[in-house]
């Protein structure tokens, strides 16, 4: 009994080492002797050890919400291609096996040098208004109804981009998911079986992004939307990826089944055809105590961001390092989400002194000192992060009229107010406003703000609406103060801080300012990598000369998984809205996993 518990415990914290970074040995070192029987694998993208591949099993993991259809040709957003990913494909994919020192995959910036060709074997672009791509061969659809595991092919592209640009195949009006921008192509068209060409309608620095790796550029199946109208429903759901979609219990789980047909070979080990496990499960639990007992009690392998369930909560946390120190836990920054819009068209926040105030009287530094334990950062950031090189400026380069009112000064604070005509009444109130609270952020840290300007007499009552009617509110802009984010990490072609241009539907602050949409529109007809990358610093630098938004810090964030989850190295996407394509390039220690009991 003794040795037996001897060799699992050292097979186990071997894994749970490698995977934490905290030990790795060189290709041709040997294992531990413990360990001796075991095949091991040095992953050439970070150094860590894991054991050797293995197929089956099955991964499951957790979900907040489940999408309300399986059509991004209506819907657009994580939710939904959280649960398409699986299925469907795009032209391109996020490079698994590029070095994650060169790019980790830990944010939402996907730049166009770290992808590479999926459905579309290569591409080029041959004159400044034209896209050639070569699709790939011997990729089939799934062997399911009306696709029958048909081949792929080039009029399967030129179907879907014409479905979604509405230029032909019997459609004439464009989607109506705003995450397509339709106004860059001006045609698409299979030339030959495996060749598509895009022809754009003027020059654009973008325009390959757009085409390849966009929230909705998802390749669907023809003979589906024929027959029934759209993909909405997930039972008709075919595709060309790694797995299908089997089963969906509304609001409780979906169940994904091995493709045994899959085209694709693992980047990194490229003699290993994919995917490696059988099944994956999602579950949905909106409920962080479910979570983590699911993850004590092992019936957890993932959680993480790309189910917009990742640990954010320092309690949780701690709580799941004290009773499960086994556990892996990958820390990373995604963007703030603490950070709080106003409606500048209205009074009290129409006045730049009012916003400038709110800034000053949060003690950042006490909160994310106490209430975060130091996970974040205080440090202030426009929309753009400041580790974005090249798009935004960081804050030892900000005006110093403006670096200021990053400080906290409660007494400056009340200075302003007086100023811009809202003094104390005899019951000490400024004003009163309402904060419309976005449900997935910290609710904890909205209060603690409210305390601070509670401080400065301004009475906020905090309200956390149903989603649905919180993203409504922010449309219409019937808001007064509402959740945003903040030291986002987009990439190139998003890289312009949108949420200030007047028409896009999620302006979190309801900003109409003629000079910042000018930019935009300068920044789509930029011509150098260099011209668009300066139009954003400028924008960036605008909005936080102009205070739109009250900075809220940065609070770390992390992903979970099992020790048993071999191949994982904290990755976040794969890609613009690949949230779940890496499972398929993940695979469970079987002996690993039984001797921990599970």
């Amino acid at each position: 009994m003794k040795i037996i518990f001897a060799r699992t415990f050292a097979i186990a914290l071997v894994v749970i080492l490698s995977a934490t970074g905290l030990w790795a040995t060189g290709a041709d070192e040997e294992a531990p002797a413990a360990a001796a029987d075991k095949k091991y694998v040095t992953d050439p993208t970070s150094g860590r050890v894991f054991t050797a591949p293995e197929y089956g099993g099955t991964l499951t993991h957790a979900e907040l919400t489940m999408a309300e259809s399986t059509d991004t040709w209506f819907h657009g957003g994580s939710v939904t291609t959280s649960l398409i990913t699986p299925v469907l494909e795009k032209l391109s994919i996020g490079d698994w096996g590029i070095d994650r020192e060169e790019y980790a995959w830990k944010d939402q910036s996907s730049p166009p040098w770290a992808l590479r060709p999926a459905l579309a074997e290569s591409w080029e672009q041959p004159d400044s208004l034209t896209y050639v791509f070569k699709i790939r061969q011997g990729v089939h659809w799934h062997d399911k109804a009306p696709m029958n595991g048909r081949e792929f092919d080039a009029d399967d592209v030129e179907w879907n981009y014409h479905r979604n640009y509405g230029l032909g195949s019997g459609f004439t009006e464009p989607s109506p998911n705003s995450y397509w921008d339709t106004s860059i192509v001006e045609s698409v068209t299979a030339t030959d079986k495996w060749t598509v060409e895009f022809k754009l309608k003027e020059p654009s620095l973008f325009a390959i992004d757009h085409i390849i790796d966009q929230w909705a550029v998802w390749i669907y199946p023809p003979e589906v939307i024929k027959e029934h109208g759209d993909a909405k429903d997930w039972r008709n759901l075919v595709g060309t990826g790694p797995y299908e979609l089997t089963n969906v219990v509304e609001d409780t789980s979906t169940t994904y089944t091995k493709n045994p047909d899959y085209w694709a070979y693992d980047e990194k080990y490229p003699e290993n055809r994919l995917p490696y496990i059988d099944k994956l499960v999602g579950l949905v639990m909106p409920e962080p105590a479910t979570r983590l007992a699911a993850l004590r009690t092992g019936k957890l392998d993932y959680m993480g961001q790309n189910g917009d369930v990742p640990i954010r909560s320092i309690d949780q946390l701690e709580s799941l390092q004290r009773t499960n120190p086994e556990i892996v836990l990958w820390k990373y920054l995604f963007r703030s989400n603490n950070s709080i819009g106003m409606n500048v068209n209205n009074p009290p926040f129409d006045d730049i002194r009012v916003r400038q105030a709110m800034q000053m009287a949060l003690d950042l530094e006490t909160v994310y000192a106490t209430y975060y334990k130091g996970h974040g950062s205080t440090r202030p950031q426009g929309q753009i992060a400041d580790d974005m090189k090249g798009w935004s400026t960081p804050f030892e380069e900000w005006p110093e009229e403006v670096k200021k009112f990053y400080t906290y000064d409660p007494a400056g604070a009340e200075a302003l107010l007086d100023a811009a005509g809202y003094p104390r009444g005899a019951d000490g109130i400024r004003f009163k406003t309402v904060l419309s609270h976005f449900s997935r952020y910290d609710e904890t840290f909205a209060g603690l703000a409210a305390a601070y300007w509670g401080e400065i007499g301004v009475d906020v009552e905090i309200q956390v609406p149903p989603i649905p009617e919180w993203a409504a509110k922010g449309k219409s802009r019937l808001f007064e103060m509402r959740s945003t984010s903040a030291a986002n990490r987009y990439k190139p072609s998003g890289g312009f801080p949108r949420q200030y241009v007047s028409t896009m539907s999620w302006n979190s602050s309801a900003v109409n300012d003629p000079d910042y949409d000018a930019m935009y529109e300068a920044f789509q007809k930029a011509d150098t990598l260099e011209e668009a990358q300066r139009l954003t610093r400028e924008a960036n630098i605008l909005g936080i000369e102009r205070h739109w938004t009250v900075w809220g810090g940065e609070i770390s964030q992390w992903n979970v998984t099992q020790p048993w989850v071999m191949g994982y190295n904290g990755e976040v996407w794969l890609g613009t809205g690949h949230q779940d394509n890496f499972f398929a390039r993940l695979w469970i220690d079987s002996e690993l996993k039984k001797a921990m009991g599970h």
